[in-house]
């Protein structure tokens, strides 16, 4: 079926993409988004794509599978008795978020046969709604986390809590970054719809937009 590109779509795409720095690439959150809206973003040369409900995402992977391969990244609070799910259909996970849950992906990768690339997350300020590793417990585990093959250890992620001024968001993000960059991490996934900008600017590699490019969710 030719699906062809939605107006509103192809200049929200076209406007980030023209504002991000070379160095930042464009996570297509698409959670809640229908398969044929991906496919539109798919017209407009959009490849990857961030889901955080597996159940969701495994059938909108099956629906799409006329489609060039996608790069699928699984955003979500990951659960440990969806891991071995969640690896079969997703080549990158953003939500590490335990040395417990890391040994658990790396047994289970190995079991698979797969070499999923990881981000660990980082709980940079209180925040009871996120969970993440915190900052001195990261660089402690470090050599041990990235000794887990074949989980491939590449970045941070995280999230800045909601009540921040942009001021506030931006320091975040300088630190999340400082911290990838003495733990020898190329990769930092920050940013999403309403601080991607903040994010960019402090050296964010992956933001994670949602609302921002396709407006608002529909599901």
């Amino acid at each position: 079926m030719v699906v062809s590109a939605d107006d509103g779509l192809q200049q929200r795409l076209a406007a980030v993409l023209s504002d991000l720095p070379p160095t930042c690439r464009l996570l297509a959150v698409s959670k809640g988004q229908p398969a044929d809206q991906i496919r539109r973003a798919v017209v407009l040369g959009q490849r990857s794509f961030g889901e955080s409900r597996l159940q969701e995402a495994v059938a909108k992977q099956a629906e799409l599978g006329e489609l060039e391969p996608l790069d699928w990244h699984f955003i979500g609070r990951l659960q440990a008795n969806k891991v071995r799910a969640v690896l079969r259909h997703f080549g990158t996970i953003h939500s590490l978020d335990s040395l417990e849950l890391a040994e658990r992906l790396q047994r289970i990768a190995a079991e698979e046969g797969l070499s999923p690339v990881v981000f660990l997350q980082v709980r940079l300020r209180p925040d009871p709604t996120k969970t993440g590793f915190e900052p001195a417990e990261l660089e402690r585990l470090q050599p041990l986390l990235q000794g887990l093959a074949p989980l491939r250890l590449e970045g941070l992620m995280t999230i800045a809590p909601r009540d921040l001024v942009p001021s506030g968001r931006a320091a975040l993000f300088g630190e999340c970054a400082a911290l990838a960059d003495r733990l020898g991490l190329k990769e930092r996934s920050m940013g999403m719809s309403g601080d991607w900008r903040e994010a960019a600017a402090a050296g964010s590699t992956w933001v994670r937009l949602g609302s921002a490019l396709f407006g608002p969710r529909p599901l």
